[in-house]
């Protein structure tokens, strides 16, 4: 038996301290490698730290709400050296026909991401078990803080025949029925995969088990989709598709995963009968990052701020136009879109926008890094897309609607934060018409797009009822002068006045 002193690591670039939001684990548990042990606050985000052995828990010592530099010793856990040694022995996992046959197709299914699972998964129990397949000595891949998997992981999951069975085409006729069973079920007709699913959704006690209505028919899912599904905790069994010939699409997704309001996280708590006068909460991880950030921004860059009113008709009907088009077809589309590309557009011409400051020197930015602020539970959060200025409408609205979602649920990383060259907040979603943004350190430029709503606006010399909306623009004075912001704001306002421009 030795002992394992679990130290906090540094899950970030220049990352000194982190806070104990909430142990997963107590003392005397059984932990295993890799289980999550506890989850931590940082500058920049929440992070689950896995365990690295396996043991027994023997002290927690640090409580949930401190505050503790890396390096501190935060638990301490009794190992098993001779279990540890055997820990990635592979142990075979004998089944015959008296194993649950619910239990294999349950097995089955996790087997693969982009193929589809149906109830002739079940039959396969019936059959002799093939020999398991030799073990890799290689890991599954990393982890979040980087401690890897189990050298040689144990699968309970039964080996693909490559041959033909003893008993001569039994087996391989077994498996010839068993996909024609699969190409009939994608094939189904749509009403059909939307009936099947709706029983399995409306099955009493439903949470996230499968139905023997539901395993009749795949889940069918594109695997970018169903990584969305895995990044947000949803269980695509329980998503109600919407797509061709019943496909779960991104939207059906983001819908089920109640992340479609900007106000999910912003919910008015009920009242406390006992709650005291007056709460002291001390200043620390995000909230304490984003204090210091202003501060120092805002006190060592000299801002300017210009205002520009825009008609944004065209924008909203362009928009309409890429919600109904085949290509977009579950591509979260919105004004946001477009304002990102008229930014790149505008930085492209004026490059001084997109660049950083120093007192010795500036440095101009042949890429743009940009920045999306995001409304938290935990504050103000600016995740940016890497490349942008690379990515077409469709990829720059996928990465968009990505990268705010994780940020709301806390699960941006340290480096999405990191590296930005230009900033939008979209301070309309909150009916707000223009505003005074700061800027994200290390910028001399960001952007706020105000609420789009009917005005009167005077149009060929007739007043008209209009689409308008307000962009404001704050420059770091030191670099970008006044001719070269009116400039900068001036080619953001004419892509939204006229965004088919982008396609020249």
């Amino acid at each position: 038996m030795s002992v394992h002193e679990f130290a906090l690591p540094d899950v970030g670039e220049g990352l000194t301290e982190a806070a104990i939001v909430q142990w997963h684990v107590a003392v005397g548990d059984t932990v295993e490698h890799n289980q999550t042990l506890v989850e931590i606050e940082t500058a920049k985000s929440l992070v689950e730290l896995p365990s690295p052995v396996a043991g027994t828990v023997r002290e927690l010592r640090v409580s949930e709400g401190e505050t503790v530099d890396v390096g501190t010793v935060i638990l301490v856990m009794s190992v098993n050296a001779d279990a540890q040694a055997g820990e990635g022995a592979p142990v075979p996992v004998a089944c015959d026909a008296a194993c649950d046959g619910s239990a294999s197709a349950t097995e089955t299914s996790g087997a693969t991401d982009s193929e589809p699972v149906t109830s002739e998964a079940a039959v396969s129990a019936a059959a002799p078990a093939p020999a398991p397949e030799p073990a890799s000595d290689e890991g599954s891949g990393s982890v979040l803080v980087g401690y890897g998997t189990q050298a040689a992981p144990r699968s309970r999951r039964r080996a693909r025949s490559s041959g033909r069975s003893p008993g001569g085409l039994g087996g391989n006729a077994q498996g010839l029925g068993s996909q024609a069973a699969k190409r009939n079920a994608l094939n189904a007709p749509a009403d059909q995969l939307s009936a099947s699913r709706q029983r399995r959704n409306l099955a009493p006690g439903n949470l996230g088990r499968l139905t023997p209505a539901a395993k009749a028919f795949p889940i069918i899912a594109k695997p970018p989709i169903r990584k969305l599904a895995r990044d947000l905790g949803v269980d695509l069994s329980d998503v109600e598709a919407t797509g061709l010939a019943g496909e779960t699409t991104r939207d059906d997704v983001l819908r089920h995963a109640k992340q479609a309001s900007v106000f999910k996280n912003l919910e008015t708590p009920a009242p406390e009968p006992e709650a005291a006068r007056e709460e002291v909460i001390p200043v620390r991880g995000v909230r304490k990052a984003i204090a210091n950030a202003m501060v120092s921004s805002m006190f060592t860059a000299p801002h300017v701020t210009l205002f520009v009113d825009v008609d944004a008709t065209r924008t909203m009907e362009f928009v309409k136009r890429l919600k109904e088009s085949p290509d977009f077809a579950g591509v979260k589309v919105s004004p946001l879109l477009i304002v990102a590309k008229a930014v790149m557009w505008a930085l492209r011409r004026n490059p001084t926008v997109n660049a950083s400051w120093s007192d010795e020197a500036y440095t101009l930015k042949r890429y743009v890094n940009l920045g999306i602020a995001a409304a938290t539970p935990r504050g103000l959060l600016v995740p940016n897309i890497k490349d942008a200025h690379e990515m077409g409408l469709k990829e720059l609205a996928e990465a968009i609607a990505e990268l705010t979602l994780r940020a709301r649920d806390g699960k941006t990383q340290p480096a999405e934060q990191q590296g930005g060259t230009f900033t939008i907040t979209n301070i309309g979603v909150f009916g707000m018409d223009s505003g005074t943004p700061i800027l994200n350190p290390g910028e001399v430029g960001i952007l706020a797009l105000g609420t789009i709503k009917d005005k009167p606006w005077v149009v060929d010399g007739e007043l008209r009822v209009r689409k308008v909306t307000t962009l404001t623009a704050s420059f770091d004075h030191r670099l970008v002068d006044g001719d070269v912001a009116s400039r900068f704001l001036a080619d953001v306002a004419q892509i939204v006045e006229e965004p088919a421009m982008l396609l020249d």
